[in-house]
């Protein structure tokens, strides 16, 4: 077990680039996490990393080192993490990664019931609006969209992302609703900036029989969160294109309206993203196959569908 902990700080701290950070996961101090490294370095007469005040980088003996024992570690981590749990009562933490407004609106309601069912389960969740880097982050599952898939991460399909047009109802006041995309460059409009790339947002909308138009409403403001646009568009600022999960529940209230209704533009799908193990814990398996049963049910599948 001794050997085992040592490769894990190795490890951890590998994966993150910092002692800090590993010392976070393992609940343990950067001091102890160091000296961990140092026992493991003097054990096998090799220098694994380079420090600094600034900067932890692998040599390239710890590089090499990293490759042959992350698999190996990997394997004994999930058999420890899957001995200790029994198949028929799953248990431990589970730590989810989610958007702040999408958890709030989608997730939570649902806790109850997952609960009722696993007790034994502490969902430890992490509402963030930033992609989670689930290796790196020690986070067990995340839910998102346009997530970049990378080695050793599956993906399973929840919805579909489906942008729409909508305004409040004051601001409709006393204006024609558009009949066209082409009638939002008419109208101000709130822009999203891309938080990723940080370019201007403009969709291609699309009807069933397959017409498609340029949606550019007249820039107004510009946001790079689509909760800040809705709302803004709340407060009557302008047109907001919205994904569908942010604007239903507007749109349920009355506190939007919808303009262009059969008009969409797909932007993706929403997915819920887990590392690919053989022994994956039981308590992220149950809570994959139970998102996924949830977000098949008709009343989830009708608040993401814009067409």
């Amino acid at each position: 077990m001794e050997a085992l902990n040592l490769l894990e700080s190795f490890v951890l701290a590998a994966e993150s680039g910092s002692f800090s950070a590993a010392a976070r996961r393992l609940g343990l101090t950067p001091a102890a996490v160091s000296k961990n490294v140092a026992r493991l370095e003097a054990h096998l007469g090799l220098r694994l990393f380079q420090r600094s005040t600034r900067q932890l980088t692998l040599t390239l003996g710890g590089e090499r080192f990293l490759r042959q024992v992350s698999d190996p570690y990997a394997a004994l981590r999930d058999a420890f993490a899957n001995a200790s749990e029994d198949e028929s009562r799953p248990a431990g933490v589970l730590k989810v990664s989610m958007a702040v407004a999408f958890g709030r609106e989608y997730l939570v309601p649902l806790l109850g019931e997952f609960l009722e069912r696993y007790p034994a389960i502490v969902p430890d969740w992490r509402f963030e609006n930033r992609t989670a880097d689930l290796i790196a982050d020690g986070i067990d599952v995340a839910i998102g969209g346009g997530i970049e898939l990378t080695e050793g991460v599956v993906a399973r399909e929840l919805a579909p992302v489906h942008i729409v047009a909508t305004a409040s109802p004051a601001f409709m006041a006393g204006r024609k609703m558009p009949r066209h995309p082409s009638e939002l460059s008419e109208m101000d409009g709130i822009v999203r900036r891309s938080a990723s790339s940080g370019r201007l947002r403009y969709w291609t909308l699309r009807n069933q029989i397959g017409e498609q138009a340029l949606a550019e409403p007249r820039m107004r403001a510009i946001f790079d969160d689509p909760e800040a646009m809705a709302h803004a568009a709340m407060q009557g600022l302008g047109v907001a294109l919205l994904p569908m999960a942010h604007a239903a529940p507007l749109l349920q209230r009355g506190a939007l309206v919808r303009l262009l209704p059969g008009w969409c533009a797909d932007s993706g799908a929403l997915s819920l993203y887990y590392p690919n193990r053989k022994l994956l814990p039981s308590r992220t398996r149950v809570f994959v196959d139970f998102i996924v049963e949830a977000f098949r049910r008709p009343e989830l599948q009708s608040r993401f569908d814009g067409r």
